[in-house]
């Protein structure tokens, strides 16, 4: 709707109306210049992005594309938010995560802007003895705590709940989640847990704690594992429902049990992806609300974490940005509680500056770019309104198909899970491999200069269920390879850049090769001579133009200085090349028999 200004004037008036119909002509002379001969909606076809779950982003979107009615926030489907006021009141609860009995960073972050802490207990964290002088000093009236313990979530729980006694906490005032979560324990080692631990601490919070959670619903192991955000929102609606079946069976009301839960997700890079994924499981969570006939209680508290998968070891300072980009579109989706991962958690236990920097990541979004004085300010966009829709959907199949194989517990135990989210990853990495999906730092803009960052080893994660994944890690195995050869020679693999012509005809090819071959340890030179150079092999760089008068006289001169395989950086056959690299090409595999002809094991 145009709102016109007090005097009247139409600022568009004098303006004829426009169709879709010729902004796709305009896009299909654009594309015709790039030499694509396509017309109308092929011509936004053309310009459209495939996403996983055979989700399809479209370059526009207007108000042709229908989505059903958000609602208000704090009303059921609650795709707004789980609360009336949103995050407008201080913003969301700022969580920080420690694997380590590390008494003084857990105060520092308290002191400096986390709100509430989520402790890792038992495997893969700080030992179960070491929970009540970890929390020494912490005023538990006034942090929540969230537990994350595994297989002694029975033991860490009772721990807390005595601590809360001790100090003198009144039931009512203790506030957090003791996380006790028997299926993704599962979907991490591989274990089953008996759900009644949990179930009893479910009925002791409703009888005694009204302000804690017993359960939390962690969609981190099947997105780590590779999953999409339809498998991740499909397998935590079936987690979810599991749960509410065990302890509606257990004698709780529906409204009792489903305040008794917490959902966990994964928050990435991909801004829009990110946001449209949180309201879709509020939207999701509700309509089980609904059917299992408690609409009012269908809000959903989730917890948003800055992903894993995402978290890069080489140029771990990028993560940086990775981690606020994922902030702000968890704060914008709507999460009760976001948790940003530091930099170098992929490489040990976080130091302190870089705890101070994730904890202060929210509280710029928070404080200075004041992302929570509005509720859900993504609603109305109608890519964000059609993308949470389309991925509500996808979520909903792939939950509807978990039940009718038997549920999430049996998914889990018979291997059908573990396939699915190995097929998707199959898929995305071939994405990574390709390039198709850079990697700053990493497949994109290497930096073989840069001194390794080194952090103390960090508590040994659970495993033995599914598999952990990381955008990084095929490229990493390549730089491992280079760091090898290095720490025995004291020089990189190398290969030599052969430039044709003037900057202008070779440049963008020469940055092109020398990225490629960057990304997976070995170092380009591009100065002096084949033979100065140290290298046995070269690649080509030019214009097609320029290859078609010199690439095989080049070629045939490179290999008579010693040049044992020639590549050519674009497209095109040519007598004395041996391979080929190009956009889209599978980098990965280049590179690997690459180190593997010179010799870097």
């Amino acid at each position: 709707m145009t709102v016109l200004p007090d005097d009247g004037l139409e600022l568009a008036g004098e303006f004829p109306d426009v169709t879709h119909e010729q902004w796709q002509r305009l896009v299909a002379g654009v594309l015709r210049k790039a030499g694509k001969d396509v017309e109308g909606a092929e011509a936004e076809e053309a310009l459209s992005t495939t996403l996983e779950d055979g989700l399809r982003t479209r370059p526009l979107y207007t108000a042709r594309d229908e989505a059903p009615d958000p609602g208000l926030p704090g009303l059921a489907p609650f795709v707004r938010g789980s609360r009336p006021e949103g995050n407008t009141v201080g913003g969301w609860d700022v969580r920080q995560r420690h694997t380590a009995a590390d008494n003084a960073a857990v105060l520092a972050d308290l002191e400096n802007g986390v709100t509430s802490l989520w402790l890792v207990v038992g495997e893969g964290g700080l030992p179960p003895a070491a929970l009540e002088p970890t929390l020494d000093g912490v005023l538990l009236d006034l942090a929540p705590v969230a537990l994350d313990a595994g297989a002694d979530a029975e033991t860490a729980a009772a721990t807390l709940l005595r601590l809360y006694e001790e100090r003198g906490v009144a039931p009512e005032a203790a506030r957090g989640t003791l996380g006790a979560d028997p299926l993704g324990h599962e979907a991490r080692t591989g274990q089953a847990l008996d759900p009644a631990p949990a179930t009893a601490l479910a009925l002791r919070c409703v009888t005694s704690y009204p302000g804690l959670r017993a359960l939390t619903v962690d969609a981190l192991p099947y997105h780590e594992a590779g999953g999409s955000a339809g498998q991740e929102l499909g397998a935590s609606l079936a987690t979810g429902v599991a749960y509410l079946r065990q302890l509606t069976e257990a004698g709780l009301g529906v409204e009792q049990a489903l305040g008794q839960l917490e959902f966990r997700y994964a928050a990435t890079a991909d801004q829009f992806l990110t946001i449209a994924k949180l309201r879709a499981a509020r939207r999701l969570w509700a309509r089980v609300a609904e059917v299992s006939g408690a609409p009012a209680a269908g809000a959903q508290h989730q917890h948003a974490v800055t992903s894993p998968v995402m978290m890069t070891r080489r140029d771990p300072w990028v993560n940086m940005l990775r981690t606020t980009i994922a902030a702000l579109a968890a704060g914008t989706g709507g999460a009760d509680a976001v948790t940003v991962l530091p930099f170098d958690e992929a490489l040990g236990l976080p130091d302190a500056f870089a705890r101070r920097i994730a904890r202060n990541t929210s509280t710029v979004l928070i404080e200075e770019s004041h992302l929570a004085r509005v509720i859900d300010p993504a609603s109305g966009s109608w890519y964000v309104e059609r993308l949470t829709d389309e991925l509500a959907h996808a979520g909903w199949e792939f939950f509807r198909s978990v039940e009718r194989d038997g549920g999430q517990a049996a998914v889990l135990r018979s291997g059908r899970l573990a396939d699915d989210l190995a097929a998707t990853w199959r898929t995305r990495g071939a994405k990574l491999a390709a390039r198709r999906e850079p990697i700053t730092g990493v497949s994109e803009f290497p930096n073989l200069a840069e001194p390794p960052v080194h952090r103390a080893p960090a508590p040994a994660p659970r495993s033995g269920g599914l598999p952990r994944v990381r955008r990084d890690e095929a490229f990493e195995a390549l730089r491992a390879r280079s760091d090898a050869h290095l720490a025995a020679t004291g020089s990189r693999p190398r290969i030599f850049l052969a430039t044709i012509g003037p900057a202008a005809a070779h440049t963008a090819r020469a940055a092109f090769a020398a990225n490629l071959f960057q990304a997976g340890g070995i170092e380009a030179v591009t100065t002096g001579t084949f033979e100065e150079s140290g290298a046995a092999e070269a690649c080509l760089c030019s214009s097609d133009a320029l290859y078609a008068e010199q690439a095989e006289q080049t070629a045939a001169a490179l290999r008579s200085a010693g040049a044992t395989h020639v590549f050519l950086a674009g497209r095109g056959d040519y007598a004395g090349v041996d391979s080929r690299i190009f956009a889209g090409a599978d980098a990965v595999g280049v590179l690997s028999t690459t180190l593997d002809r010179m010799g870097v094991s």
